[in-house]
């Protein structure tokens, strides 16, 4: 593919996030940057959350893990239909009906001070660590069919990246997040479409119905298993997958708060009621894309990468039509996209609210600057976290992704199941202790699983484990009287 046509085709696309970002932060004020003055159309937020949600782990890396562990990846996704229902008749409610900027000041009302900023830090670290490896995942293929030939060394790349989400988001804030969101997740759909048509007519696909048996005869569309010992066993990822919704979706900041510039509850319970369903029809596309791409390597004898997240880059830059190539180009770049620019408009958000609380300590006219500072220090942050990827990761990015949350999401679990479900009151100074502890102690038994439980190797339900050790240190540490 030529880099001076990609080049080409990735500045013309700035160039419109740059038009969008220019008309939506006119005459915005500081509380627009947090909630968008709560005028979002709920219709615009359900399809503009699809690619946040998707990001480019699920435009790489699913397709590409159907080699290595076939359609399991789907039994997580229904487990996200669980998941979303319950965000939406339990933590929607909750939010809206406390009038919540940042999710997790609820802590504070509920526990206390150290509880509050418990919640918030690990939200921080854990989207911080998250989202700069959905990021790292992009920007390495960006390297590989751009960057390598304009003799730009990675770092340099990486910094260009990080730097445009920056000039468009450090003004508008969640207002402009949202309509971008909207046209990446526009670019992503379109894209995998493309790709699919390109490859069905390399195929010889006579149409949508041989789409169909062609994808579920191949023995990689399997899609339940039932061994109790693997990782990928159904109800495994399945529970799994409704608790990696919960904490990845209804308790973090970055996606509750596009929720949460809809006008009302009513608005944002329907965009996440459709969000789910055209969700869990996006990620099917996905999967039987990972099929075909695996029968097109095959047809035509070419030598697979050794990193599953490399097939459908290699495949796409190297061996589709051109213009197939420069439409990946577009989807990749907007799933990276999608998902880092809200990303770093929720942590400027978290830290600005939850620990500056830059409402209560600073006069109006110095919110801006100040918020300002956090979000070009947070760039900084990400910018280094995507380095460090680069030096150390070796799995495919969709598994690194779910091992971070479940370690780093399962003290907010812990948390917010205890304020819920029961009346307690805790000892709020022992919080940061106890949720240091559990992932700990999660990871101490989830690594020596098999030795102990008679072969049982812990998946991503190693999330719940650490959630129900951080629900009982609770307990365990709760107020007597």
């Amino acid at each position: 593919m030529n880099p001076q046509t990609v080049l080409i085709v990735i500045a013309c696309y700035f160039l419109l996030l740059f038009v969008i970002s220019w008309l939506t932060s006119r005459k915005v004020t500081s509380d627009t940057f947090f909630t968008g003055d709560r005028q979002s159309p709920w219709f615009l937020v359900a399809f503009g959350m699809i690619g946040a949600s998707l990001s480019g782990v699920t435009f790489i890396s699913v397709p590409g893990e159907v080699g290595n562990t076939n359609f399991y990846y789907f039994q997580v996704v229904l487990g996200y239909t669980l998941g979303y229902f319950t965000i939406a008749k339990v933590l929607l409610p909750l939010y809206y009906r406390l009038n919540l900027i940042s999710i997790y000041t609820y802590l504070e009302d509920r526990f206390g001070f150290y509880s509050y900023k418990t919640g918030a830090f690990f939200f921080i670290l854990s989207r911080t660590l998250g989202s700069s490896l959905r990021v790292f995942l992009v920007a390495s293929v960006l390297q590989l069919i751009l960057f390598d030939s304009l003799g730009i060394p990675f770092w340099v790349s990486v910094l260009i990246t990080v730097g445009l989400i920056w000039i468009y988001t450090h003004k508008g804030g969640i207002k402009t997040v949202v309509w971008t969101d909207t046209l990446q997740t526009f670019f992503m759909l379109a894209s995998v479409v493309v790709c699919i048509i390109v490859v069905g007519d390399a195929l010889e696909f006579s149409g949508i119905s041989d789409y169909f048996s062609r994808v579920s005869e191949d023995s990689r569309s399997s899609i339940f298993n039932w061994d109790w010992k693997a990782g990928t066993n159904f109800f495994k990822q399945f529970i799994s997958g409704a608790f990696i919704t919960i904490v990845m979706t209804g308790l973090d900041q970055d996606m509750m708060q596009k929720n949460l510039t809809c006008r009302n509850i009513g608005d944002a319970q329907k965009n996440m009621f459709w969000f789910t369903i055209i969700l869990v029809f996006v990620n099917l596309l996905f999967l039987g894309l990972g099929v075909m791409l695996y029968l097109f390597a095959e047809t035509q004898g070419l030598a697979l990468p050794e990193k599953s997240d490399e097939l459908f880059p290699f495949l796409a830059t190297q061996h589709f039509p051109a213009y197939a190539g420069i439409i990946f180009v577009l989807g990749i770049t907007a799933a990276a996209y999608s998902s880092a620019d809200s990303t770093l408009t929720a942590l400027t958000t978290s830290f600005c609210i939850d620990f500056l609380e830059i409402e209560r300590k600073y006069p109006k006219e110095r919110q801006v600057a100040v918020r300002k500072k956090v979000h070009l220090a947070f760039t900084f942050i990400m910018f280094l976290a995507i380095l460090i990827f680069h030096w150390i990761n070796d799995q495919s990015v969709i598994n690194s992704v779910f091992i971070i949350a479940g370690y780093t999401y399962g003290p907010l679990l812990g948390l917010y199941a205890f304020g819920l479900f029961t009346k307690m009151k805790v000892q709020d100074n022992m919080v940061p202790f106890l949720a240091v502890a559990a992932p700990l102690i999660t990871f101490f038994i989830s690594s020596n699983s098999e030795r102990w439980f008679w072969g049982y190797k812990f998946g991503f339900e190693a999330l719940i484990l650490n959630g129900l050790l951080m629900f009982l240190g609770l307990y365990l540490f709760r107020q007597k009287n």
